[in-house]
């Protein structure tokens, strides 16, 4: 049986997608299941155990007239494989266009109405309520495909060379570690960098042998030294240091995360780590650190969630703001105190 899975970016949502990935692997382990996925994405699933192949999309290539060879060329690829089963985990127009040009024996999607993907497909999988978490509306899909729903899967396994590599260049043992995630896509998104400082200064005075690591790309690194800048003994910058495959493997050895809502938030989830995530304008119970709310922390105010990239409110960030460093800092305290002894 071939399976085709259709979830391009980003990187939070393709992590929480994987779940769908185990779990029909488990049921059907001669499968040969292939996933679309946005080619700066690709070193997340590279040589995953699951995968019998990743189809790449450039979208920026794509959406130019001059590359449409390149698109129907794909489309063409898609084809020839003759995919028993193709899944729509995206579901807008670009992701249900395709997912029907692959003419798939059975294509299921989700209901998601923006942008008319719903016509597409064979079976259509409504989100179960407004608050349903992402990953549970994404594993909905597999009922329609007689595929079990447990949890008895490895979400993200570990990439032994790359924790080797981890270990070898940055020598992490000794200490316990926070992660500190800074960044975030949409600027608010961002709980403020000297919030994040004030923070680790706050933990730093209680447990002397924790450090932080703090994460993000390059344009993150502005970020990064005012954490580091305040705590700068205590602090490691890995913003714009790191492969995402060192990334994931540097939050596998961290203790908890402290985070706004962006993608390596998921990644924590999905290694089973405690986060504290700090959110404004999005709703955690929608895409939260999955099965961690209680440890998501968010301001009420009229206009929260208002789910917009850009704040419109006469007090700019204000959901952000109230978010008082003494009380993550609380929360983080608490679950580092409770962690069993071999996480340490």
């Amino acid at each position: 049986m071939k399976v085709f899975i259709l979830k391009p970016s980003s990187l939070g949502d393709v992590v929480q997608a994987l779940p769908v990935l185990r779990l029909i692997k488990l049921q059907h382990p001669g499968s040969e299941i292939y996933w679309w996925l946005d080619q700066g994405l690709t070193p997340l699933l590279e040589g995953d155990p699951d995968l019998a192949g990743i189809i790449p999309f450039n979208r920026k290539r794509w959406s130019s007239p001059w590359h449409w060879n390149e698109v129907w060329s794909s489309v063409r690829e898609i084809q020839a494989h003759h995919f028993d089963w193709v899944i729509d985990l995206q579901s807008l127009l670009r992701s249900g266009a395709m997912a029907w040009f692959a003419r798939g024996g059975f294509t299921v999607g989700l209901d998601d109405s923006r942008e008319g993907a719903r016509g597409f497909y064979d079976v259509i999988v409504p989100r179960r309520s407004y608050a349903t978490h992402a990953v549970d509306w994404y594993l909905d899909v597999l009922p329609a495909l007689d595929v079990p729903v447990h949890r008895n899967f490895d979400w993200l396994p570990e990439r032994a060379p790359v924790a080797r590599a981890v270990r070898e260049k940055w020598r992490p043992e000794g200490s316990r570690w926070i992660a500190l995630q800074p960044g975030a896509r949409w600027l608010n998104k961002r709980w403020p960098a000297e919030y994040f400082a004030a923070t680790a200064k706050e933990i730093a005075t209680s447990f002397p042998d924790v450090r932080f690591a703090i994460f993000g790309g390059a344009s993150d690194q502005s970020l990064a030294e005012v954490i580091t800048q305040a705590l700068p003994d205590r602090c490691l910058d890995l913003a714009g240091k790191t492969s995402l495959a060192e990334m994931i493997e540097w939050t596998r050895l961290c203790e908890v995360m402290v985070t706004n809502d962006t993608g390596p938030m998921h990644v924590a989830a999905a290694l089973g780590k405690p986060v504290v995530g700090i959110f404004g304008p999005t709703d955690p119970r929608r895409t939260g650190p999955y099965r961690q709310s209680d440890h998501a922390l968010q301001h009420s105010l009229p206009c929260v969630p208002c789910m917009k990239d850009t704040c419109r409110n006469a007090r700019p960030l204000e959901c952000l703001h109230a978010i008082r460093p003494s009380d993550v800092a609380a929360r983080v305290m608490t679950l580092l105190a409770n962690a069993p002894t071999q996480s340490r």
